[in-house]
C-alpha cells in the first residue's frame, strides 16, 4: 500500500482529539480570557485560525500566543538572506515607539516630523552631490520599490511630452525602458504595472553578471524613456557602470538627437558607495542621472519600512504627480503611491545619520567589506567553494567568476591580505556570492549544493540557494549578506559553519539518508548502489537500527 502524497493536518488533529464532537462543560472557559496557557486550567476551547472569534481574549493571551507562533521565524540577525537593517540601538527603538502612532501624511498635525523628513531628503541630497543651485527634490517612501515606481512615472511622463511635442504616436508601439536581466523584481514590477516594455539586457559571465552598457544600447530607441542602471546587484553585489552607461548615451545622442536619461537603482548602494567609495562616480556628478532611489532600511541602517527617491531638480518631477491636498488643515503636498505612511521609520533615519555621522556610517561600510573579503577568501582558500562577487578582488583581476588563474590569486591574496582600503579592491557591495567549485563539482556530482542551505538553516543561518539570472540560470549561487549585525565572531562561526556542513555532506554524514548516500551513488564496478541500504552509514551515524522482521 502506498502511502498518501498529502496529508490535511487540520483535519488529521480534528479527528484526533479526545472528544472531537463534545465540548468540555467544566464552566471555565472564561479562564481563557484571562491566562496564556489555558492547558494550565483544563480549558479545551481552541480560537478560530482563519475568522475571527465570537469573543475576545485578553492581551496578555493574545500576545502570548502570536509571540510564541512567532518563535519559529528565523531569527533576523541569522537572516544572511536579507540586505534589510535587523538592530538599531536602544534609544532609536525608544524614539521610534514614542511616535509610532504618527501619519507623516498628516503634516500639518505633526510639523516636526514633516520637517525632519524634509532635512532626511535634503541631506540624502547633498550626499549624492545634487546640483548646488538645485532645491532638493525628493520623498520618503515605503521601499525603494515604491520609489522605483515614482522614478519610473517621472521618466514615462517626460517621454510623453517630449513625444507629443514631436507631433508622434504614444501609443504604438509605446514606451520601453532597459534594464540589466538581473534587475529586482520591483524595477519589472514598474514596466508591467504601468505598461512599459521591459527590454531586459542580457547577463554573462564575461559581463561579471551586471549590464553590460554597450550590450544595453542595442535595445535603446526613440521609445526608450530611460535606463535603469543598478548600483548592487542582489546576485553577486556588483555595481553596473553608472558612468559607462551614461558615456554610451551621451554618443547615441550626439549621433541621433534622441537624450535618454538614466534613473540609479541604488537600492542597497546608494548608503554604501558615497562611504566605502568616495571617488567612485555613479550619482549626480554624471549629468545624465536624473533620479536615484535608495532603501532606509538596507545599508541606510533605518528600520523596515522607509526608501527614498531624489530627483536631480525640480523640473524632473512632472507637475501632474503633484497632488495639492486642503483637507488636513493646511495645504499641503504629495507625490507618493502611497498616502499614509509611519513616520518612526523617517525618525531612525535621521537618529541614525546624526548619531554616525559620515565618519560613522564610513567605518561600518568599510568593516562590512572587510568582513565580506574575509569570507571570501576562506571559501575560496578552502577548495570547496568560487565566489562570483568580486569585493576580495584587488582592481586589475579579470572581472568574471573565478577571477585571475590559481597560482597568480594565491600570490595576491598573500599580498593584499592585509591591505583594508575599500577602495584598493572592486567596487561592489558587502555581499558574498559564491558556488561548489569545479572540482568539487567533478568528484561529487550527487551532492546538490542546495543542501547546504539545509543544513545551514538547521544550525540557524539563513543562507540562499537560488539560480542566477536568466541566460545564466544554469548556475546556482549560496549567497551572503554581511550587515552591521554580523559581528566579527559570528563571521568565523559562519565560516566554520559552512566548511562544516560541507565535509560532512562530502563524508557521507548528512542528516538525512538521501543526502548521507549521495557520494555512493555514483556507482561501481560492483553495480549501481541507488537502491542499497547504507548499513555502514547508519552504524556510524546513528544510535539505533530497526531490522526488518
Amino acid at each position: 500500500m502506498s502511502l498518501a502524497q498529502h496529508v490535511n493536518a487540520d483535519k488529521l488533529i480534528a479527528s484526533s482529539k479526545d472528544h472531537p464532537t463534545r465540548k468540555h462543560t467544566h464552566g471555565r472557559e472564561s479562564t481563557l480570557h484571562d491566562i496564556p496557557y489555558a492547558s494550565r486550567y483544563d480549558v479545551d476551547v481552541e480560537l478560530p485560525k482563519f475568522s475571527m472569534p465570537s469573543s475576545g481574549v485578553s492581551a496578555k493571551t493574545v500576545y502570548q500566543l502570536l509571540h510564541d507562533e512567532l518563535l519559529l521565524d528565523g531569527n533576523p540577525n541569522m537572516n544572511l538572506a536579507s540586505f534589510v537593517h535587523t538592530w538599531v540601538p536602544d534609544e532609536c527603538s525608544t524614539l521610534m515607539h514614542e511616535n509610532i502612532n504618527k501619519n507623516l501624511v498628516d503634516q500639518d498635525e505633526y510639523p516636526a516630523a514633516q520637517s525632519i523628513h524634509e532635512r532626511c531628503i535634503s541631506m540624502i541630497s547633498h550626499l549624492w552631490h545634487a546640483p548646488k543651485e538645485a532645491t532638493a527634490m525628493g520623498t520618503a517612501t515605503t521601499g525603494s520599490s515604491e520609489a522605483i515606481m515614482l522614478g519610473g512615472l517621472a521618466l514615462k511622463r517626460q517621454w510623453q511630452e517630449r513625444m507629443k511635442a514631436k507631433g508622434k504616436d504614444i501609443h504604438n508601439p509605446g514606451p520601453n525602458i532597459v534594464m540589466g536581466a538581473e534587475a529586482q523584481v520591483a524595477l519589472e514590477k514598474f514596466a508591467r504595472y504601468f505598461e512599459v516594455d521591459a527590454k531586459l539586457v542580457p547577463i554573462s559571465k564575461e559581463s561579471g553578471y551586471v549590464m553590460d552598457p554597450k550590450k544595453a544600447m542595442e535595445y535603446v530607441d526613440e521609445n526608450t524613456i530611460g535606463v535603469f542602471v543598478i548600483l548592487g546587484s542582489t546576485y553577486t553585489g556588483a555595481f553596473e557602470s553608472v558612468e559607462g552607461m551614461a558615456a554610451e548615451l551621451d554618443k547615441y545622442e550626439a549621433e541621433t538627437g534622441i537624450s535618454v536619461p538614466i534613473h540609479v537603482d541604488a537600492a542597497s548602494g546608494g548608503f554604501v558607495a558615497p562611504f566605502a567609495y568616495p571617488d567612485y562616480k555613479w550619482d549626480f556628478k554624471i549629468p545624465r542621472v536624473q533620479s536615484i532611489n535608495a532603501s532606509g532600511h538596507k545599508y541606510g541602517m533605518s528600520t523596515v519600512g522607509v526608501g527614498w527617491i531624489i530627483w536631480r531638480s525640480a523640473e524632473y518631477l512632472p507637475k501632474d504627480l503633484i497632488f495639492e491636498l486642503h483637507y488636513l488643515g493646511a495645504t499641503d503636498y504629495s507625490f507618493n503611491l502611497n498616502f499614509s505612511r509611519p513616520a518612526h521609520p523617517i525618525l531612525a533615519q535621521m537618529f541614525t545619520f546624526l548619531n554616525l555621522g559620515f565618519s560613522g556610517y564610513k567605518r561600518i561600510m568599510d568593516n562590512n567589506l572587510a568582513k565580506a573579503r574575509l569570507i571570501s577568501r576562506a571559501l575560496e582558500g578552502s577548495n570547496y567553494f568560487t565566489c562570483l562577487s568580486m569585493v576580495h578582488k584587488p582592481k586589475g583581476s579579470t572581472n568574471t567568476e573565478g577571477g585571475i588563474a590559481k597560482a597568480a590569486e594565491k600570490v595576491l591574496h598573500a599580498a593584499t591580505a592585509d591591505v583594508d582600503d575599500a577602495t584598493y579592491y572592486m567596487e561592489g557591495l558587502p555581499v558574498v556570492s559564491f558556488r561548489f567549485s569545479d572540482e568539487v563539482k567533478a568528484k561529487y556530482p550527487n551532492v546538490k549544493q542546495e543542501w547546504i542551505q539545509l543544513q545551514l538553516r538547521s544550525i540557524g543561518w539563513i543562507v540562499p540557494n537560488y539560480p542566477l539570472a536568466p541566460d545564466c540560470e544554469d548556475t546556482e549561487i549560496l549567497r551572503v549578506v554581511v550587515r552591521e549585525s554580523l559581528s566579527g565572531d559570528l563571521a568565523r562561526k559562519l565560516i566554520g559553519d559552512i566548511i562544516q556542513v560541507t565535509e560532512d555532506l562530502f563524508n557521507d554524514a548528512g542528516p538525512s539518508y538521501s543526502m548521507s548516500t549521495a557520494a555512493k551513488q555514483k556507482g561501481s564496478e560492483g553495480g549501481d548502489k541507488t537502491e542499497q541500504l547504507d548499513t555502514e552509514h547508519i552504524s556510524k551515524n546513528q544510535s539505533t537500527y530497526a531490522k526488518t522482521c
